[in-house]
């Protein structure tokens, strides 16, 4: 059975475990290898435990997925970040920062119910739309937001990946997409 429930703090690696197989399943093929490859799972568990993602006074919420007793998946949303800066909130609406899911879940309904549990709590903020940034190439992503009744407004941003050896960034382009909580 599927259930949903805020993240604690001991969810750190388990968290960061489905977010670094989210990016090397999910950015494969658009995403440098070298990128996906040289993600580590410990670093962004240790990110996450610093950041206090866990915290109730923290500005975002993470919902995890877990099937078993396992982590399978989670999302994250808050208020919106004005030019994606988390120090600068637009507390009139709402963004979904991440949603990832395990792989082989991929298709079976988690990453909606993961969705609608975040679009709920958002609603519960009283905020009456929402926002998300979602890799341009990423189609099966983009799909899944415009079944979710979200679509494209128009913005785009560059998601700079850094490379090693002195190579200079790589900018793939993201599209911000609107959806409303209101109807």
């Amino acid at each position: 059975m599927l259930t949903i429930r805020p993240e604690r703090p001991d969810d750190a690696e388990a968290v960061a475990r489905v977010h670094v197989h989210g990016w090397q399943d999910g950015y494969a093929g658009f995403m440098p290898r070298e990128v996906l490859n040289r993600l580590n799972v410990a670093a962004w568990a240790s990110r996450r435990r610093d950041t206090g993602t866990a915290d109730p006074e923290h500005p975002f919420t993470t919902l995890l997925a877990e099937r078993d007793g396992a982590v399978i998946g989670f999302t994250t949303f808050g208020p919106y970040r004005v030019e994606q800066d988390r120090a600068d909130l637009d507390h009139s609406l709402g963004e979904v920062l991440a949603l990832y899911v395990e792989r082989a879940y991929w298709g079976g309904g988690t990453s909606g119910r993961l969705l609608a549990a975040a679009r709920e709590a958002m609603a519960g903020r009283g905020w009456t739309a929402y926002r998300l940034w979602v890799l341009r190439d990423n189609g099966r992503a983009r799909r899944f937001y415009e079944r979710a009744g979200l679509s494209p407004d128009g913005e785009r941003s560059t998601y700079r990946v850094p490379l090693a050896g002195g190579v200079p960034p790589l900018g793939l382009v993201e599209l911000r997409y609107a959806g409303r909580l209101d109807g």
